[in-house]
């Protein structure tokens, strides 16, 4: 059986995407913990948030109505990972991360991304 299959997909806590994009969440929330003080309203809160928002919107595309609803709530996860790489890197380049300790995050966010794209290759394939 497909672990994407119509059955099994709808269950979000199900999915090893969902569970990964979590653990990005939880690393992120980590790691923002050492942004300086003054960060808090900016880059931290805006990570925070784009991080979150990648679990959220596969678990509230999962429990859409269509594969085509959930489908658009997976791009919507897609880009925020596009956030979160960005914002990391942007970290970086003000000094508030290291390299080793930002390529960690940067590797989950990527495999998220890679993750997602082959879920919505899936249901692009069983919605045609």
């Amino acid at each position: 059986m497909h672990p994407y299959n119509s059955i099994n997909m709808h269950d979000f806590k199900k999915l090893r995407l969902w569970d990964w994009a979590m653990d990005l969440t939880v690393d992120v929330y980590q790691l923002t913990e050492k942004f300086p003080r003054h960060e808090l309203f900016g880059l931290t809160q805006q990570l925070r948030r784009s991080s979150a928002s990648v679990p959220s919107n596969i678990a509230e595309g999962a429990y859409r109505n269509s594969n085509k609803e959930f489908f658009h709530f997976l791009g919507i996860a897609n880009g925020s990972t596009g956030e979160v790489y960005t914002q990391i890197e942007l970290a970086c380049r003000l000094g508030y991360l290291k390299s080793q300790e930002a390529n960690p995050i940067l590797e989950v966010t990527e495999s998220v991304r890679r993750m997602i794209g082959k879920l919505q290759s899936t249901l692009n394939k069983e919605t045609t």
